[in-house]
C-alpha cells in the first residue's frame, strides 16, 4: 500500500526558510518522478515543483524559481522541498505526489504558514 507522509510545515516569518519532507513507502520510489504540489485556501491545487527517478530534471512553477528546491534521497525514501525567501503568498498546504500506473497518490499535506 502506498503511503506518503509529509513532514515540516508550520509557521514562518517572511523571507523565512522552512524544508519539507515526504517520507514514501510501498512502492519503488528510486524509479519514479515525485511531486509537491500546495493549495492556498480558496485556490486551485498547484503544481510547485517536480524532480525525475534519478535526480537529473527538476521543474518548479515560475512564482518560486531561485526559492524553492526540490531533492530527494532514494536510499531513504523520502523527497525534500527546501524553501527560503518564503513570502506571504506562499502559505497553503503542501502535499506529496507520485503518479504510479497513471493513478495519482497523495500524503495527508503539511501546513506551511507564512505570518508577521
Amino acid at each position: 500500500q502506498v503511503h506518503l507522509v509529509e513532514s515540516g510545515g508550520g509557521l514562518v516569518q517572511p523571507g523565512g526558510s522552512l524544508t519539507l519532507s515526504c517520507a514514501a513507502s510501498g512502492f519503488t520510489f528510486s524509479r519514479y518522478s515525485m511531486r509537491w504540489y500546495r493549495q492556498a485556501p480558496g485556490k486551485v491545487r498547484e503544481l510547485v515543483a517536480s524532480i525525475a527517478a534519478d535526480s537529473d530534471t527538476s521543474n518548479y512553477v515560475e512564482s518560486v524559481k531561485g526559492r524553492f528546491t526540490i531533492s530527494r534521497d532514494n536510499a531513504k525514501n523520502t523527497v525534500y522541498l527546501q524553501m527560503s525567501s518564503l513570502k506571504l503568498e506562499d502559505t497553503a498546504v503542501y502535499y506529496c505526489n507520485a503518479r504510479l500506473m497513471g493513478s495519482p497518490y497523495w500524503g495527508q499535506g503539511t501546513q506551511v504558514t507564512v505570518s508577521s
